[in-house]
């Protein structure tokens, strides 16, 4: 039987197999394991030993991140002045985190709460990053000096009149480098080509924690603060933030996870329990899942303050308060994330090689969460853009064979601003420029994408025997924890399998419940959104998947969590 018309047709990808010398070099690890690690980039025994144990062998220097020092000299100068500090961050939650981290060390170091405050900018009103009006708004409050945290790496005009008023500038960023760096006292980005800090992949949040470091190693008798007392936001921006989870951010995250989950801000054990989590059982899968886009629903749909109040909060009443506004915004974000994605599927072209959307009834807070949408389900570029009445913003999300920033770097000459990454990116663009935007954005895809074969990847990590899926398997897979962004929880393909039994479930039979077996094991599987499935199973289908655990009703049982099937005569 051939595949549903409704369900997306992925290419498989299997990664290579390990070289024979390597297999015998590391006998003593699990293969499936060893070929995960592999597929990881962990080709030596030391980063290999160092990660199934947690550690990192490069330096962690803080002062090794170009500028880390003109940038500590500036701010103890203003510790010792008593100046008025200003923390400019975001309104996601890497900005989020990021600036109640700062405020925090800040604060840390003996200043008063009115000497260090934060400006989180409004999505609707100002936009992302850092503008002129309210950095004239902050020197006229008295502000000396403003850092500003997960943005600004592309602010040239805005550093440029905060020089111009007398107001000193520090960049913190971890976004992609333009062609100049702003003229700010100091910027620190590990991305910067003279950069010695081995970390190039640092979230917003990490790079504000690196900062913190130096100024507790430069005013060891003023800081009143703990490194581990920071880690649990560390953890928190990082994985929420999809920054790679290998390398120092793993570690970061680890150790993050172990203060998360003492739960000693108010906010975090509020949150929890609103997410459904008990404190001690808070993973990477939590953060991303539960914690993450509640933090991110403030800024999306009211303001991001909300959610720095909650991670700032010191009393469980407040917290309380904080946590249950957070979770009814997350609720009203779904709903209009849906509502709106489907009338922008009403303002696209599906065949063309990028898809824009622009409308005056998007909402700037989830017009990145509609354009993943359109991403996801046609696998194009695709761009929202919320219109407004002179100036229009939107949102960017790409795929492997575009890298979005890039594009907008050469239409740069029609931008008021944007940045990004390689397939997440932002702009601001006046009205007048639209057509012309649309026009040569939609050009410069089809040059780029014309003739790909543009189907969604499954990168497969190993081929696995149905029989060798069983819990010795699954205990192994839990030294790559934790997982996420570059360290995705590893996919398998089994071949050849029987289909013992199938059902659709849900409530519209979206799902597909499925038993398959090889002759002699037998093991239950879940498949999202593949239910359009039920009715049309062959006899034996090749499966892709993830190993996971099946709690209900206090037991416990492997369960596979199928990302894709297909005919086992299927190429």
């Amino acid at each position: 039987m051939s595949r549903p018309e409704n369900l997306t047709p992925y290419r498989w990808q299997v990664s290579p197999p390990i070289p024979p010398r390597f297999r015998q070099q590391f006998s003593h690890v699990h293969p499936v394991l060893l070929q995960v690690l592999y597929n990881r980039g962990l080709a030596d025994a030391a980063h290999m030993q160092a990660f199934l144990e947690g550690h990192y062998l490069e330096s962690r220097d803080p002062f090794l991140l170009a500028d880390m020092d003109k940038a500590v000299a500036r701010i103890q100068q203003a510790v010792e002045k008593k100046e008025i500090i200003i923390v400019y961050g975001d309104f996601d939650a890497d900005g989020v985190t990021s600036t109640v981290l700062l405020t925090q060390a800040l604060r840390g170091l003996g200043m008063e709460r009115e000497q260090v405050q934060p400006y989180i900018p409004d999505r609707v009103d100002e936009g992302y990053g850092l503008n002129k009006e309210a950095l004239t708004k902050l020197r006229d409050r008295g502000a000396g000096l403003v850092i500003s945290v997960d943005c600004g790496i592309r602010s040239l005009a805005e550093v440029e009149h905060a020089n111009d008023m007398g107001l000193d500038m520090i960049i913190t960023d971890h976004h992609s480098l333009g062609q100049h760096l702003p003229p700010a006292l100091a910027v620190i980005n590990p991305k910067r080509p003279d950069s010695a800090y081995p970390e190039k992949m640092l979230a917003g949040v990490g790079i504000a924690y690196k900062l913190a470091q130096a100024l507790r190693q430069a005013m060891p008798d003023r800081a009143t603060y703990a490194d581990e007392d920071l880690l649990d936001l560390v953890a928190i921006g990082t994985v929420a933030d999809l920054a790679p989870l290998l390398r120092e951010n793993r570690l970061l995250v680890i150790e993050g996870l172990k203060v998360l989950n003492m739960a000693q801000r108010p906010g975090v054990a509020a949150l929890a329990r609103v997410v459904g989590v008990q404190p001690g059982s808070i993973t990477a899968e939590t953060i991303g899942f539960g914690l993450g886009p509640r933090i991110n629903a403030a800024g999306r749909l009211a303001h991001a303050y909300t959610a720095a109040k909650l991670l700032a909060a010191n009393n469980g009443v407040l917290a309380n308060q904080y946590a249950g506004e957070l979770n009814q915004l997350n609720q009203e974000r779904r709903m209009m994330t849906t509502r709106l994605g489907l009338h922008a599927e009403t303002l696209i072209d599906p065949q063309a090689p990028i898809l824009i959307a622009a409308d005056d009834q998007f909402v700037a807070g989830v017009v990145g969460l509609v354009a993943s949408r359109l991403q996801e389900k046609y696998y194009r570029p695709a761009i929202v853009i919320e219109k407004g009445e002179t100036e229009s913003r939107g949102s960017c999300r790409s795929i492997d064979e575009f890298h979005i920033t890039d594009a907008l770097d050469e239409m740069a000459d029609l931008l008021v601003q944007y940045g990004g990454h390689a397939q997440a990116a932002g702009l601001t663009i006046s009205n007048e420029n639209l057509e012309a935007f649309v026009t040569r954005m939609t050009e410069l895809a089809r040059r780029k994408l014309d003739g790909l074969d543009l189907r969604p990847t499954i990168p497969l990590d190993v081929e696995v025997p149905l029989r060798d899926v069983d819990w010795a398997l699954h205990e192994v897979l839990r030294q790559l924890e934790p997982t996420g962004y570059a360290n995705a929880t590893p996919l398998f393909a089994s071949r050849g399998v029987q289909v013992i039994d199938y059902r659709a479930v849900g409530s519209d039979g979206a799902h597909l419940q499925i038993t398959v077996s090889d002759g002699f094991h037998g093991v239950k599987g879940i498949a999202f959104r593949q239910g359009a499935w039920a009715g049309h199973l062959p006899q034996r289908v090749d499966i892709a998947y993830t190993l996971g655990v099946n709690e209900w009703n206090g037991r416990r049982n492997l369960q596979l969590n199928i990302q894709d099937i297909r005919a086992a005569d299927e190429q």
